[in-house]
């Protein structure tokens, strides 16, 4: 059964374009113009140094949860600062997880990944709904 819906959750991401987490929930209150920006060129620079396809499918989100987690321990309140920049963190393990489900081959690392990115994904859901009441 586990198995099944493992294998089911792979096809599934194949046929779906890796996005990255931090695409559209990255929460505004997290935000701030301080975060440091890793910019285009260290990017292109990595990227040129990768020669598999998995390599290059992770910089994206990896870039992104840098620059979201720099935003986010921005913020004045340090309570509010560790939610966010644990959302961020958390956002970027679902995109290496995502990764892992479409390159990966081990059967184990495979699940890992799934259970990293059920898990966290409640966790960010748990800290957003937090933010709501707790950030000023």
């Amino acid at each position: 059964m586990k198995q099944s819906l493992l294998l089911a959750g792979a096809v599934l991401l194949f046929f779906v374009p890796i996005a990255n987490a931090q695409d559209s929930s990255f929460p505004e209150v997290c935000k701030s113009d301080m975060a440091m920006d890793m910019g285009a060129d260290h990017s292109k620079m990595m990227l040129g140094m990768m020669t598999e396809e998995h390599q290059k499918a992770g910089v994206p989100g990896m870039m992104q949860m840098d620059k979201d987690m720099m935003q986010g321990m921005m913020h004045k309140d340090p309570d509010v600062a560790f939610v966010c920049g644990m959302i961020a963190h958390h956002m970027g393990a679902i995109d290496m997880g995502k990764v892992e489900l479409k390159y990966g081959k081990n059967g184990w690392a495979k699940e890992m990944a799934q259970k990293v990115i059920d898990a966290q994904t409640k966790e960010i859901a748990d800290m957003t709904e937090w933010l709501k009441t707790n950030a000023k």
